[in-house]
């Protein structure tokens, strides 16, 4: 006998405002559908997250990672693949990443790209406006009705060729939706992004010819990999769509997924060379649902420093250093193409985060050569595509993919030249110094992102570059680590807990006087300073400031 919609529904509390656009997405049935995912999936959520805990506290003892033991007769079995690329997603060469506020969406749609990544994530401060209200702006445009108006000024979707394809990142499995309580719990992100998307716009999106597409962010196992999955049977069950029908990119930006992209594993097998106890299975949880892997960078050096922070053989240089070609993060890549490409799936590369400069233009040049450069980088290597941030790098970026891969993927690149041990993707000899330059780069970085999240914005344009959530974690990582390890800068200082708060404070009071009236930098300097000390360390500092954003109010009637 089939539940009632009231039984459902039962023990359902919805925390924030319901404008007449938020109830058009917050329905009677799609808030049943969020309490069934919540009610079947979060106990293995919370179960997921202790087990990063409990993996932490093993790192923090000295345990170093390595591929985990398996059978060698499945991880040398090429017969299993990825899905084959999904409608619009055959050719990815360039992909434009941002938020999902109404204009970005009208500009990212109608750049000259391949596809469009809606971001819920690390460039949207989760504010219940920006959740509900981004998921209003994905309806209207896959429907074609975001046209609209901004002062004088109107926005239309282009007419004049097919948009590209959209694909939407939801919230990490850590962060929670505090407006929306099932059973006297908060929903995680995670689901509340994906089954409001999915729920309203996955049959919309196949009788338009795509599907609905997704990237996942910061997993740190197979097992949540696994759990993405089950997430996506059940969607697909419950509306009688096809399974596979469904599409997610993983994006590899924990070290622990980096080794765990690919294969399965079975009980623990006797000890043998790190190659054969490779243990990468991320592509195997998604078999059917998978559309490759993509080399988040930021948070790729985020979590590195973050994982091993604790031990000083670990401690790298100003972030300028640490490039693509420092060996830790050239493994990273050549195991990932490899990886992909084995398995019959995309490689997407990394974020080219420049912002045309104007009015310089040997600066703006000097700029986009790097871009050119890092591109190519890419393409050489084997990318299957990359990502920008901004619509004016469209065309540089797709010059160098149209000249070095005129095919639509590099699929049959399979890189069998590649050997990525373990100590390969911890090898930290990265050349550089640490200093004070650096360290008051990493707190305007920081701290200026901090202070635009507490207004509501994800995403912050500093120096002609586009900082969101991964850059800000880098700063405050390698600051927290500096003074754990009592590192002298290049100058001749102590990094110790007071020249990083005086430090801290100095910017602060510098950005917060050149800023407008009411702005949010003494805030943010006060939760900075708990994490430049070496001392309590925040798992995100997403979570740390999420209730400065995050404001519950009387349940609304459903």
């Amino acid at each position: 006998m089939a539940i009632s919609l009231d039984a459902q529904l039962k023990g359902v509390a919805i925390l924030g405002p319901l404008s007449p656009e938020a109830c058009k997405i917050l329905t009677k049935e799609a808030t049943a559908f969020l309490a069934l995912l919540h009610r079947t999936f979060n106990p293995t959520r919370k179960a997921l997250l202790q087990r990063r805990v409990d993996r932490q506290a093993e790192i923090d003892r000295g345990q170093l990672l390595d591929f985990l033991p398996e059978t060698r007769h499945i991880r040398e079995n090429d017969a299993w693949k990825g899905a084959p690329p999904a409608p619009g997603l055959v050719d990815r060469r360039v992909e434009i990443t941002g938020p999902t506020d109404r204009k970005m969406v009208v500009n990212a749609l109608n750049s000259n790209v391949w596809t469009y990544m809606a971001d819920f994530e690390d460039s949207s401060a989760p504010t219940w406006d920006n959740m509900v209200n981004g998921q209003v702006n994905l309806y209207d445009a896959i429907r074609r009705q975001i046209d609209f108006k901004q002062g004088s000024k109107e926005y239309k979707l282009r007419t004049d060729r097919t948009l590209p394809t959209l694909i939407a990142r939801a919230r990490g499995w850590h962060l929670e939706e505090k407006h929306f309580v099932v059973d006297g719990e908060p929903i995680s992100g995670s689901l509340f992004d994906f089954g409001l998307y999915f729920f309203h716009n996955a049959k919309e999106l196949v009788v338009r010819g795509a599907g609905p597409y997704f990237y996942l962010p910061k997993m740190e196992s197979h097992l949540e990999a696994r759990l993405w999955n089950d997430v996506f049977n059940l969607a697909q069950d419950s509306i009688g769509m096809p399974r596979g029908t469904i599409r997610a990119t993983v994006l590899i930006e924990t070290i622990t997924a980096a080794f765990e992209m690919d294969e399965v594993w079975s009980d623990p097998v006797p000890q043998g060379d790190a190659l054969t106890n490779q243990n990468m299975k991320i592509i195997y949880e998604l078999r059917e649902h998978s559309s490759g892997l993509n080399c988040g960078r930021w948070d790729y050096i985020f979590s590195f420093i973050k994982k091993f922070r604790h031990n000083p053989e670990f401690v790298l240089p100003d972030r300028s250093a640490v490039t693509m070609r420092v060996p830790f993060m050239d493994a990273y890549v050549q195991l990932l193409i490899k990886t992909c490409h084995r398995r019959g799936v995309h490689a997407m590369g990394g974020m080219a985060a420049q912002i045309p400069i104007k009015g310089d233009v040997k600066a703006n040049e000097a700029a986009m050569e790097s871009v050119r450069a890092d591109k190519l980088r890419e393409v050489r290597a084997g990318h299957d595509g990359t990502w920008v941030a901004h619509p004016a790098l469209a065309a540089l970026a797709a010059e160098v993919f149209n000249e070095y891969m005129p095919t639509p993927n590099q699929l049959f690149n399979r890189r069998e030249d590649v050997r990525v041990m373990a100590n390969d993707l911890l090898n930290t000899n990265v050349p550089g110094s640490v200093t004070e330059k650096g360290i008051r780069q990493n707190l305007t970085i920081g701290l200026s992102y901090m202070e635009g999240w507490l207004r509501g914005v994800g995403c912050i344009p500093i120096n002609y570059l586009m900082e969101d959530a991964a850059t800000a974690e880098v700063s405050r990582s390698q600051l927290w680590q500096w003074v754990r390890h009592n590192v002298n800068t290049a100058e001749g200082n102590k990094i110790d807990k007071a020249y990083a708060l005086r430090l801290l404070q100095e910017q602060a009071d510098s950005l917060g006087r050149k800023a407008p009236e009411g702005n949010k930098f003494q805030l943010a300097a006060r939760y900075f300073a708990t994490q430049v000390t070496g001392e309590n360390y925040a798992d995100f500092l997403t979570t740390l400031l999420y209730n400065e954003i995050s404001s519950p109010s009387v349940a609304a009637r459903l």
